[in-house]
């Protein structure tokens, strides 16, 4: 699939790492380091913007390794860019480390996942099918 992508940033287009990779990274496109205390967020731009066709979505996704060894993790994730949307990506980074977090032009804060998705329509009913399962949810389908 083609996507359309103006690149106003002076780093290379995402792309992936790895044949069997889902997502591709995205890097910072700023002016200046942005500095992360303890608990803070910002919204780091990445000098990207794309035209989806209708019935994909972009989802922008933590990276493990930073969240892992930095504590940096996108804090809605994943977020969603819709189709229909053709402003510059932007990634809500948070700091959930106990140290601060210096975020430098073209490091990679994130990765981004293309997703098809449908629209559905809702059939409003007086009541469910029984499952096995039933009504029970976090964790009632395993022992730890």
């Amino acid at each position: 699939m083609k996507v359309k992508i103006i690149n106003r940033s002076a780093h290379d287009l995402p792309s992936y790492a790895t044949e069997a990779s889902a997502g591709m990274d995205l890097r910072a496109s700023i002016s200046e380091p942005v500095t992360l205390k303890p608990l803070e967020r910002t919204i780091v731009k990445t000098g990207l913007f794309i035209e989806l066709p209708v019935g994909f979505e972009a989802q922008v996704r933590p990276r493990s390794g930073l969240a892992a060894k930095k504590g940096i993790t996108v804090l809605n994730a994943p977020g969603t860019i819709d189709a229909d949307y053709r402003g510059e990506i932007g990634v809500i980074l948070v700091n959930l480390s106990n140290e601060t977090f210096t975020i430098e032009n073209g490091e990679r804060v994130a990765q981004l996942v293309i997703a098809r998705h449908e629209h559905i329509s809702w059939e409003e009913v007086n009541a469910l099918s029984d499952t096995t399962r039933g009504a029970g949810g976090f964790g009632s389908t395993g022992t730890n």
